[in-house]
């Protein structure tokens, strides 16, 4: 990847312009960047319109960032940057579309929540099928070098098409599966990233990075989707809380039987969680909005490893089951 690139900067696609998704294309563009995005419907139109309208802070005005936009992949030809930031459920569109965006030479960076197709590439595979893994064959289209993880720290919404509004924190960390945190394919791209204005960190454990990450949001995600409640007052009832408790000592042991350790108490995550007030999870959002849910790639993988690795996780079971049910009821599965 030149992120010089002559006179240009690196071409980046963008699969999926919601919240996260629409945060990299406006600030990848401000950097420089020739971005595309990959999307569809009113927030698609509104962009090509308008551009990606991105406010950065409460205090500070709407900025518009014009990028190129398309439905169709084939119609931007093979990228130095593809960043895949869209639901789960839109995993199946960017299998269909995603040859026509790679090159030998591009960069995939998946910015997702939960397990990724690619976690166990470099890593020992669980001794049973994980169903949920890698249910679109996206491993099978990308060389596991050439793909980079992102954990995104950070909180930001969509109030309508177009707008994306950045509402809490600011940190990206990013590694290559199996690689050390000075991969050269790694320090490249986050160097793009920390121009574009994310507080970005290298990891050389980039897996132990989405296991933490999903440490904390197994719990918060299905408890305000099945709710309605914000993580404030789902913290607050100490009954919810020693349920999260529980769920969380249960997933840490999962991590370990991987070789992940996670040496953080959930008393620590909950009090750090619970000082950033009012936060509607992107579970929630995407129930309120009428939108499938994450539950395969944040809770139903989890319960396939354990299962594969006899850890008993009761717990997370009684959450999963009903978190699934919720879904299923609401029309909300993929």
């Amino acid at each position: 990847m030149d992120l010089a690139n002559g006179d240009r900067g690196p071409r980046v696609a963008v699969h999926g312009l919601g919240a996260i998704g629409g945060l990299f294309a406006a600030r990848l563009a401000r950097a420089g960047a020739a971005v595309s995005g990959i999307g569809r419907g009113a927030n698609l139109e509104a962009i090509r319109r308008d551009g990606v309208r991105l406010i950065e802070a409460e205090d500070q005005p709407v900025t518009a960032y014009p990028i190129t936009v398309t439905e169709d992949p084939a119609e931007l030809g093979p990228q130095d940057i593809v960043i895949i930031a869209v639901k789960a459920a839109g995993l199946g569109d960017v299998a269909a579309g995603l040859p026509a965006l790679l090159g030998p030479q591009t960069t995939v960076v998946s910015a997702m929540n939960g397990v990724p197709w690619w976690f166990f590439a470099r890593r020992a595979r669980p001794p049973a099928a994980l169903p949920s893994l890698d249910p679109h064959g996206l491993g099978d289209l990308v060389d596991p070098d050439r793909v980079l993880g992102a954990v995104v720290h950070l909180s930001a919404s969509r109030p309508e098409p177009g707008l994306v509004s950045r509402t809490a924190d600011n940190r990206l960390v990013i590694g290559r599966p199996g690689a050390a945190a000075d991969d050269p394919l790694t320090a490249h791209t986050a160097e793009l990233f920390a121009r574009a204005g994310f507080a970005t960190e290298r990891s050389d454990s980039i897996e132990q990075e989405i296991w933490f990450k999903l440490w904390g949001n197994l719990t918060m995600n299905p408890l305000s989707a099945i709710t309605g409640s914000t993580v404030d007052l789902l913290l607050d009832d100490p009954a919810v809380r020693g349920f999260a408790t529980a769920c969380m000592r249960e997933a840490a042991a999962v991590g370990a039987a991987m070789g992940i350790e996670i040496d953080t108490d959930p008393e620590q995550r909950h009090t750090l969680t619970r000082r950033l007030g009012a936060v509607r999870t992107s579970m929630l959002q995407d129930v309120e909005a009428g939108r499938p849910v994450e539950l395969d790639s944040l809770v139903t993988i989890v319960t396939e490893i354990a299962s594969a690795y006899s850890v008993p996780t009761p717990n997370i079971d009684l959450l999963h089951g009903l978190a699934r049910a919720h879904a299923r009821a609401h029309g909300l599965v993929a």
